[in-house]
């Protein structure tokens, strides 16, 4: 008994996506083995969209002046304009058993600095 049907990109059986047929006579579907054969498929034609995000979202335009720094702020000096408080992140940038790395960003002159912990 099927659960799953309508879409024949999808196993009617567990709702796995189907591979895309090949040269076998049958498509498989690799969690629950369930079987149906190519001819099925004929006549079908198979799109795919990218999209990508828009220019205006990327991290290059959210530098500007007008950008408000999101996070917990620190009593640390920023070592260009000599100014008090700091935002910071942190990421893993380096293996697992090594420390992470904090990411610093002025709010006054939206200066970065890293410091590997």
């Amino acid at each position: 008994m099927s659960y799953f049907g309508g879409d024949p990109n999808f196993c009617p059986e567990c709702g796995n996506i189907l591979p895309v047929p090949g040269i076998q006579d049958t498509v498989r579907c690799p969690r629950c083995a369930f079987c149906i054969p190519i001819t099925d498929f004929s006549g079908l034609e198979i799109h795919s969209t990218v999209i990508f995000n828009p220019v205006e979202l990327s991290s290059v335009a959210l530098e500007d002046k007008d950008f408000d720094l999101k996070g917990p702020v620190i009593d640390r000096r920023c070592s260009r304009c000599n100014k008090e408080g700091m935002v910071y992140h942190t990421r893993q940038m380096r293996s697992a058993d090594e420390g992470q790395t904090v990411f610093f960003t002025c709010t006054n002159c939206r200066y970065q600095e890293k410091e590997d912990s």
